[in-house]
């Protein structure tokens, strides 16, 4: 068998272990597994009539090629947000603009698949989130086997309890939300940290809830600056160190106003979000008559090598992946259901958009974390 491997959308801590261990695993059977680069952008900019295009957009991948990877984070076959079956008209690559008519955006499966059969490539595995799964959907449904890893530091794909990247994410926040401790508590001040979550709170509030921040603001629930800097303020003179914390999603929104973004939509309709922190810590100034300090954690949340956890994980999923690629399995999702390893049917992930238990998990009135309990919950409480 010839089978292909990808990374889409955002990068996390697990995805060059996980490309090892596939590689590993495919080789040890006599198999040979290529690399697609930058994601699903190699279907769409391979030039089937250019030879060389082939060096560029794909990478035969040995155990020898991936002896070292699983040192770093990130990936090292790159990723991108591209989507074949939606792309802008200053998007289309030179051999498909003579087939752009038109403003866009243009759907190029057609292509995609023929680059596909052309290499020969038996089986596609793309790991990846919500956007970068939906078109791995697409290619299934179009004929092509698909297997998928569930990667996304939010954890919000459907069908999985867990996705890789996200317990180093976690681990990231409560790290250097301890450590802003010590400026904030020296200058007496509040502290405004924005951590990474669209649609999904959950980074935010398990974030929160283990660096034992005084609040919490997630994407779910929309927040009022005045009842936020009232409750900031009492945490501020109840603290013998005179300050305070609190930990605000780039998803999360001001009550009657709308998410923070900038630039064009991308690939899958989402534009960048970001600025909910810098905004909220003005409007806190301007409400309390306090000092702020504001920090952006963003990307260091997602960088650097994996935890031990998401090592496990990235490798397991890897191996399973492997298994039902061998066997000519197809159209599956490789996941952990109530702590087990197994597989659902790829479809899963169109079953909405997992969000925080608000009624389990928060408080909504005092903008806090707040578990009503434990027991039956899994282990990272969603």
């Amino acid at each position: 068998m010839r089978i292909g491997i990808l990374t889409g959308g955002g990068d996390v801590p697990g995805l060059n272990p996980c490309i090892k261990a596939f590689v590993n695993r495919v080789a040890h059977d006599g198999h040979e597994v290529v690399g697609l680069r930058r994601g699903w952008a190699a279907l769409l900019h391979h030039d089937l009539d250019d030879p060389s295009s082939t060096t560029e957009w794909f990478q035969p991948l040995t155990p020898a090629t991936v002896r070292t990877i699983d040192r770093t984070g990130g990936t090292f076959l790159h990723t991108s947000r591209t989507n074949p079956s939606r792309v802008r008209a200053s998007e289309v690559p030179p051999h498909l603009a003579g087939r752009a008519d038109g403003d866009g955006p243009f759907d190029f499966t057609d292509h995609a698949l023929r680059v596909v059969e052309a290499l020969e490539i038996d089986t596609l595995v793309a790991i990846g989130g919500d956007d970068t799964l939906s078109y791995a959907l697409r290619m299934h449904d179009e004929g092509v086997p698909v297997i998928a890893i569930p990667k996304t530091m939010d954890n919000d794909v459907h069908g999985t309890d867990y996705c890789i990247g996200f317990s180093t994410a976690v681990t990231r926040g409560v790290q250097f939300i301890h450590n802003l401790r010590t400026s904030t508590g020296s200058h007496e001040r509040i502290a405004v940290i924005e951590l990474f979550g669209r649609y999904s709170g959950e980074t935010s509030l398990v974030t929160a809830y283990l660096a034992g921040v005084d609040r919490a603001v997630i994407s779910e629930v929309p927040f009022e600056i005045d009842r936020l800097g009232r409750l900031l303020l009492e945490d501020k003179r109840e603290n013998p160190s005179n300050y305070a914390m609190v930990t605000v999603s780039e998803g999360a929104t001001i009550a009657g106003g709308n998410l923070v973004l900038s630039g064009e939509e991308d690939a899958y309709g989402h534009r960048k979000l970001g600025g909910i922190g810098e905004l909220t810590a003005a409007l806190l100034k301007e409400e309390t008559g306090e000092e702020m300090i504001v920090q952006v954690v963003g990307y260091l949340m997602r960088s650097g090598a994996p935890d031990s956890l998401d090592l496990m994980v990235a490798t397991n999923y890897a191996v399973m992946a492997a298994d039902l690629a061998l066997e000519g399995a197809s159209g599956r999702l490789v996941a952990l259901r109530s702590g087990t390893y197994t597989a659902v049917p790829l479809g899963a992930t169109r079953e909405g958009v997992k969000r925080v238990d608000v009624d389990e998990l928060y408080d909504p009135e005092s903008y806090r974390p707040k578990l009503r309990h434990v027991a039956g919950k899994p282990m990272f409480l969603y």
